[in-house]
């Protein structure tokens, strides 16, 4: 079968495979490409924004309406109402659903051909960031999906109907995996560097060794409740033997592969959320704030809150999720609207910067968090407190916040870890990760939810019944019409019923 792959090239600065006019089109095998149009250098880049733009727009957005983030105004009440009512069904539609297990597995599948390329042309730096985002990607799946396709899922000419894997088993290889990626970049030799083609570290191999560990560290980090602990213990071990560590401060995961001010190449967060070409109207005018994170901002007398939000009437006011009733006190001009550079004298904000912004793949502050996390349950060496003030300190940097603002901050009694009571320890770790992560890994933040339970965010108020909650998608419409007898042996995959295997 022909199919049209959009390949991206880097020094267009164009920022996805399947979107805007210069991209090269060709027309082929996907398994099979043409080799003199699919040079290394190009694929990458093109592979590392597809995997970016889906977690920041398209995972991102789903996540933050359910980890408690946002929710819509007044006048968008019949918006986003699959995501309010949680309607499984509905979000795994062909047409109008949010298809995020096809654009993964596209994604991998890109990934598979550089991956196979590298092989043949010696390239094992190349190879070996293929591998660690394909166990991105597949981690991932599990987290949304649980059971998901892996040894048969990305060679579809010898498996039409690939066979599922249970999740544990998914997350176990996704980690071999990484491994693997890792082993192979530390021993690519200096020649060997993707240099520019890597918009994420530049070819960096120490930082892409500490990314892949902090991408494992993650994992782990979500089987804590899973009664998985040997596996545990093992696999931290070798993240020590190995002794790269984990990203630390001002240590990123960040594209910014040259977006410009134009429909489709803008930074796609930014245009989705906040601004179009010449100021056209975008989500921004829907979305706003729930009054749970206003609480929790405005509670802990938090600097980020005025970073975030426009202010009304010299406070900040935010909606209900799910909301059914059209109520002025949570119509657009009653509530606070993201803060951005239009409504902040031009200047950067705490989610907004500039149609040109970097994206986060995975922020310092979230791996602080994870090292304060697994400091904390005596996994690694360290003080959770140090991880914990340092993840709040990357935040504030990350959210435009004076840094001098943390001395104060901290010192209240219900930010600061030392002195906190055991049980309250974790519990500040994860409210401190929440608030740091809010709309830029909003994944993280469910993912957190469904596996601690904190912090309590309240319902949606169009949720199917009181103590509903989603905790997974369903596999979606295409998958079902084209392997309905492999996905049908999944069980209940009911997105208020079926759990992940890692939530207990």
């Amino acid at each position: 079968m022909k199919k049209s792959i959009k390949i991206f090239v880097f020094a267009a600065g164009l920022f996805s495979l399947t979107s805007c006019e210069k991209f090269l089109d060709v027309n082929d095998n996907p398994n099979g490409p043409t080799e003199q149009y699919l040079i290394l250098s190009a694929r990458l880049p093109g592979a590392l924004v597809s995997t970016i733009n889906q977690e920041t727009v398209q995972i991102n957005q789903l996540a933050a309406f359910w980890a408690g983030y946002w929710g819509t105004t007044s006048e968008a009440t019949n918006k986003f109402y699959k995501e309010k009512t949680y309607n499984g069904v509905a979000i795994r539609g062909t047409r109008d659903g949010i298809q995020i297990w096809e654009g993964t597995y596209n994604t991998l599948l890109y990934y598979q051909l550089i991956k196979e390329q590298a092989q043949k042309e010696n390239a094992p730096f190349y190879s070996g960031i293929a591998k660690i985002m394909q166990g991105w990607h597949f981690l991932h799946l599990v987290d949304i999906y649980n059971n998901v396709p892996f040894d048969e899922a990305l060679n579809r000419t010898l498996y039409l109907q690939p066979k599922y894997e249970d999740g544990k088993t998914v997350y176990e290889k996704s980690v071999s995996l990484i491994t693997e990626g890792m082993a192979e970049i530390k021993g690519a030799a200096a020649d060997q560097s993707p240099g520019k083609a890597d918009i994420i570290f530049s070819g960096d191999k120490q930082l892409w060794a500490r990314f892949a560990n902090t991408i494992k560290l993650r994992a782990l980090i979500r089987q804590s409740q899973a009664n998985n602990d040997a596996y545990i213990t093992a696999e931290i071990d070798k993240i020590k033997v190995e002794g790269s560590g984990f990203l630390g401060l001002g240590q990123n995961a960040a594209t910014k592969p040259g977006y410009i001010n134009s429909k489709g190449k803008m930074n796609p967060f930014w245009e989705t959320n906040y601004r179009g070409v010449n100021a056209s109207a975008t989500n921004h005018v829907d979305l706003r704030p729930t009054q749970y994170i206003i609480d929790k901002y405005k509670g802990l007398n938090d600097p980020r809150l005025a970073s975030l939000y426009v202010s009304i009437g010299g406070t900040f006011k935010g909606v209900l999720f799910g909301n059914p009733n059209v109520d002025t006190q949570y119509a657009a001009k009653s509530t606070s609207a993201f803060k951005g550079p239009t409504e902040n004298d031009g200047k950067p904000t705490g989610l907004f910067k500039s149609f040109d912004q970097a994206l986060i793949l995975m922020g310092s502050f979230e791996s602080l968090f994870l090292q304060a996390e697994a400091a904390n349950r005596g996994w690694i060496a360290g003080s959770d407190q140090t991880f914990y003030e340092q993840g709040i300190v990357e935040s504030f940097k990350y959210m435009e916040v004076d840094a001098a603002a943390f001395t104060a901050y901290n010192g209240q009694e219900t930010v600061k870890l030392s002195g906190a009571a055991p049980a309250d320890r974790l519990k500040r770790i994860i409210e401190q990760k929440w608030l740091a992560l809010n709309s830029i890994s909003s994944l993280e933040a469910w993912s957190d939810y469904r596996r601690l339970g904190f912090p309590e965010i309240p319902n949606s108020l169009l949720a199917p019944a009181p103590t509903a909650r989603p905790l997974r998608l369903m596999y979606p419409e295409s998958e079902r019409q084209t392997n309905a007898v492999e996905s049908g042996k999944q069980g209940n995959d009911e997105v208020t019923v079926g759990k992940v295997w890692w939530n207990k």
